[in-house]
């Protein structure tokens, strides 16, 4: 039975307006009537390529120290706010802390532009649950670099990840509200650049900057670098490397993405030890984040680290690919 053109112009109008108010609410419809799971819903990437595009704002824009330097702090933040609460806190719980701080570190989190915090744990338990074999959704020794970069969650299946993996988060109303309005928390991060140049402009001129660099510096440019840094875990962390332990997919240690991703990069010791708060199992194996974690532990904001147990890091050492020398 065929369909009339004007009933698939309207079904296509739909489709278009659905995919509008998914920008702003989530929960509005997570995958549209009969679209193909592995299909690309081009009307909701946008914000997603605008991101992209605006970086190019600085041929207009241009730079100044401050700006660097707004960048510089805006990448580190939010780089912390992914790796330090919404992988190891909210996806693995390796440490605790009180329910206000738990929705600030979300409301930070989200300023990241990688969606809310119960998304982004969801999808992130089920790689654990499934790395690297044909279910998980962003591994490069399955499906190839660019749809584990960034296809996956691209696709109309990443919209719309097992929330059943996320019980534990899911009994916090905020936390589900965060989730489903996750663009909010990047809106006024963003507003709030603009204010802070716009600000600068007049008040003190000699620093050469305005409210239009901010906001490219501090917020696109700094938004599209985390978001790169974060995915080389996924496309490249299994694939160049080192694998001290076997745990049964292709994870891997380096070093470089450690650096660029405040720790993240030892993700081969992370896959054989997942609810560590520590991910570079030794002191020359740099972990930015979990320093930082650390400085937050003895302010009393979190409490509770999980520590690698000895016997895990042992599982190495008496295989003989570390020195005793080495071990601590």
């Amino acid at each position: 039975m065929s369909v009339a053109p004007e009933k698939m112009q309207e079904g296509r109008w739909l489709r278009g307006l659905r995919s509008f108010l998914a920008w702003f609410d989530t929960g509005s419809d997570p995958i549209a009537a009969g679209a193909q799971e592995d299909g690309i819903d081009w009307a909701r990437i946008v914000p997603f390529v605008g991101l992209h595009l605006a970086c190019l704002m600085v041929i207009w824009v241009g730079v100044s120290p401050i700006a660097v330097v707004a960048a510089l702090v805006s990448y580190v933040v939010r780089m912390f706010a992914i790796t330090g609460f919404y992988h190891r806190y909210f996806s693995h719980r390796s440490f605790k802390t009180s329910r206000v701080a738990q929705f600030l570190f979300a409301m930070l989190g989200a300023t990241a532009v990688q969606r809310g915090p119960l998304w982004w744990a969801a999808h992130h338990r089920h790689h654990h649950a499934f790395s690297d074999q044909p279910d998980d959704p962003h591994s490069p020794v399955q499906h190839g670099f660019i749809r584990a970069h960034l296809g996956w969650f691209l696709i109309n299946k990443g919209f719309a990840p097992d929330l059943s993996r996320v019980r534990d988060l899911r009994r916090f109303p905020e936390l589900r509200w965060l989730d489903r309005f996750d663009i909010l928390a990047p809106i006024a991060y963003a507003v709030g650049f603009f204010a802070l140049g716009s600000l600068l402009a007049r008040t003190a001129p000699e620093l050469d900057t305005s409210g239009a660099q901010l906001l490219t510096w501090g917020f696109f440019i700094s938004t599209v670098l985390c978001y790169h840094g974060t995915y080389t875990i996924n496309s490249l962390c299994h694939v160049f490397g080192k694998k001290r332990y076997e745990t049964g997919d292709d994870s891997r240690n380096n070093w470089l993405l450690a650096l660029i991703t405040l720790g993240e990069g030892w993700h081969n010791n992370h896959h054989h030890y997942p609810v560590s708060t520590r991910q570079g199992f030794y002191w020359w194996e740099i972990d930015v984040t979990y320093y930082l974690l650390r400085v937050l532990s003895v302010c009393g904001i979190i409490w509770d680290l999980k520590p690698v147990p000895a016997h895990i890091r042992a599982d190495v050492a008496q295989s003989g690919m570390l020195s005793s020398e080495q071990t601590q």
